[in-house]
């Protein structure tokens, strides 16, 4: 892969930079597991989250669930009213690669399926989230991954060469994506097999030694 002209390199941020568990609150919300386990699975679904990702606001989604399941409404209104609880910490060892990548003068650019509100949340209480060039965000586009159109969307807005861009990404199907539009694209698992992934594509970021968790600024 060293023959490869690596120029811009593009992070996904959850689960790769920050990590996520919508657990997190609802494990107090809901302490029942197998009742937490049924609401997941029937009401504040993954299917009805990502709409939020494609750009549907928070009023209408909690408004289609509310009109089917009235007596959950507090429950679905504490989704988003708890969301910063979800998001407790980055991956330290990952944000200093990406910093330092940065340092280095790489072109470092991020690419995620992210509620527009919440992604302004979330880089208020991660600041190194406003340190790369610039971030292509799922509801501000209203497309989202693994669909051709946002990979396509995120190299004409930043003037990527697709041939010339590595993709990180935890799902498998958003590196498929990717490498369906064209990229390059490592799955991300932990920081040591980014740094070897890297390393394969002849990328060395310089050491950006950090603690194994930076906690979020209180919201």
């Amino acid at each position: 892969m060293n023959s490869v002209d690596i120029r811009h390199i593009v992070f996904d941020i959850g689960k790769v930079l920050i990590h996520y568990d919508p657990n997190l609150p609802f494990s107090r919300l809901i302490p029942d597991e197998s009742e937490r386990n049924w609401f997941f699975a029937n009401v504040c679904t993954s299917d009805w989250n990502i709409e939020q990702d494609r750009g549907r606001s928070w009023q209408e989604a909690e408004a289609l669930l509310i009109r089917d399941y009235p007596d959950r409404a507090d429950h679905i209104r504490a989704f988003r009213r708890h969301w910063h609880e979800m998001v407790p910490h980055a991956y330290a060892e990952t944000v200093g690669i990406m910093e330092g990548l940065i340092a280095d003068g790489w072109d470092v650019t991020m690419l995620t399926n992210f509620a527009s509100d919440t992604f302004r949340e979330a880089q208020k209480l991660y600041p190194f989230l406003t340190l790369p060039r610039g971030v292509t965000v799922s509801g501000d586009v209203r497309l989202i991954k693994p669909d051709r159109a946002i990979y396509q969307t995120h190299a004409r807005t930043f003037g990527l060469d697709p041939g010339a861009t590595l993709f990180i990404d935890d799902s498998p199907a958003n590196v498929e994506g990717a490498r369906a539009a064209g990229w390059h694209a490592v799955q991300f698992t932990d920081p040591d097999k980014l740094k070897r992934d890297l390393a394969a594509y002849g990328v060395q970021p310089s050491d950006h030694a950090a603690p194994s968790l930076i906690a979020a600024d209180a919201p």
